[in-house]
Order: C-alpha cells, then sequence, then structure tokens
C-alpha cells in the first residue's frame, strides 16, 4: 500500500529543462534521471526533499513545493542505489549515471611511463571527449554544426589509418550494433539529433551484416528527428593480413 502525505519534493517544469544532466549527480538518492531529453523524478519515494539539484539546474527548472507525494523511503531508496552502482559496474559507466558531457582537447596526447619511437609517434586528430555514445549528453557542445561520424567500435582496429583518413573535422561517436542496446544508443542519437544541428552523418562501418545496424540505426534517428540530414555510408573490408 502506498502511504502519501503533504511534503516537500521536487518539482521539474519540463518546458525549462533542456536536459543538460547537471541534476543528475547532484542527487545522491539516484531520484532523478534524464528520460527523452528531460529530467524526470523516477520515484517520489526516492526523493528527501532537502534539494541538492537546484542549484545545479542553470534553466531554474528545478524546485521544491509543497505537495502531496509518497514519503521518502529510505530502505527503498538503499537498495536504489545499491541497484544503480551494480548496473553501472556492470556497464563500466559512472555510478551517477552522468553523461560526461564535457569538451575535451585531445590535440597533446598525455602518456604517463610510456616511451614510444620518434618514427612510431602521431598526434591524435580526434577533436572531443567523449567519444561513445552512450556517454555523451545530447547537448554537449561539440554537436553544434558538426559533421557526425558514427563508428562501429571495431573500425578503428581493422583501419590503419583511422585518424588520418577520418577523423579531421568530424565529431566522433562510437557503438556497436550488435553488442550494445540498439534502443537506448537510437534515443540518444535523435535526442542528439533534434537538440543540435547537425550538417551531416557519416556511418563507418565493417562490412560484417551485424554492422548494418548502424545505417539502420541513423536511418531511423534521422526520420524520428523530424530534420533532413545528409546520411552516407563508408564500408571497411575484411581481407586477411598479408603475411
Amino acid at each position: 500500500m502506498t502511504h502519501k502525505t503533504i511534503r516537500n519534493i521536487v518539482f521539474i517544469d519540463e518546458d525549462k529543462c533542456d536536459g543538460c544532466g547537471l541534476c543528475i549527480p547532484a542527487c545522491a538518492e539516484g531520484a532523478l534521471q534524464i528520460i527523452n531529453g528531460k529530467a524526470k523524478l523516477i520515484s517520489a519515494s526516492y526523493c528527501d526533499g532537502l534539494g541538492a539539484c537546484l542549484g545545479k539546474c542553470p534553466k531554474g527548472a528545478i524546485a521544491i513545493e509543497e505537495m502531496e507525494a509518497e514519503r521518502f523511503d529510505e530502505v527503498a531508496t538503499t537498495a536504489h542505489i545499491k541497484q544503480m552502482e551494480q548496473e553501472a559496474e556492470a556497464k563500466e559507466m559512472p555510478a551517477c549515471g552522468f553523461p560526461l558531457n564535457k569538451e575535451i582537447s585531445l590535440k597533446q596526447p598525455l602518456m604517463t611511463g610510456v616511451t614510444m619511437k620518434e618514427s612510431i609517434y602521431k598526434k591524435t586528430m580526434l577533436n572531443q571527449w567523449p567519444i561513445q555514445l552512450a556517454l555523451v549528453s545530447p547537448n554537449a557542445p561539440f554537436f553544434d554544426k558538426a559533421d557526425l561520424l558514427l563508428v562501429a567500435d571495431c573500425v578503428p582496429f581493422a583501419y590503419t589509418n583511422f585518424h588520418r583518413d577520418f577523423l579531421n573535422d568530424y565529431t566522433l561517436l562510437v557503438a556497436c550494433p550488435k553488442l550494445d542496446d540498439f534502443q537506448s544508443h537510437l534515443e540518444k542519437l535523435t535526442n542528439i539529433m533534434q537538440h543540435s544541428y547537425i550538417k551531416s552523418i557519416t556511418i563507418l562501418r565493417m562490412e560484417i551484416p551485424c554492422c548494418a545496424g548502424l545505417i539502420h540505426m541513423a536511418r531511423q534517428a534521422i526520420s524520428a528527428s523530424g530534420k533532413d540530414i545528409p546520411l552516407q555510408e563508408v564500408i571497411i573490408g575484411t581481407r586477411e593480413k598479408a603475411k
């Protein structure tokens, strides 16, 4: 039986919320999540109503209001946090579930305890971080006016000159259509297109059948976004390495 009472609890104005995600790590109880590009209170029983998330919202979309809601359930909240930590550990993601959306320049590689011969040293051409589709925020600044390169995660290992031939001036996203959560990736890609002006999308994949999922994902995301975004596909062969 659900017990409700009049108490202070988080209220989110979805018209103001832009889904930046800054409120997520501020909520130690894990009561907030980004769903369909908006911050959501997933359960009133997880919210203690103390408002630690208030000062983190740049849009002023979060308030604490007195209303009828489920009581704060400390036992259920503790179990919820433990489950989040276990899921994050399994996925090798931050426990808070916060997408890393800070743009980081990688033009000068950081190498610790590594000695490389001058003949093989090359500077990276990667323009931003993070690169995993599962980790980026749809509102990350590097998506604005971007030529998007969506790459199957095997490609950089199979194609020797990946940096030289493909990365220049592209915003990179990496995903695996077979091993990753296709639906989650589709929703994230759609949100990126809806929130930013994407100039073009290039799909870079291996010639194996499962990799074709990336092109299907991109087409569905473009359709769902309601935008007309040029799309092209580049397929990398899997020829046997010369002996």
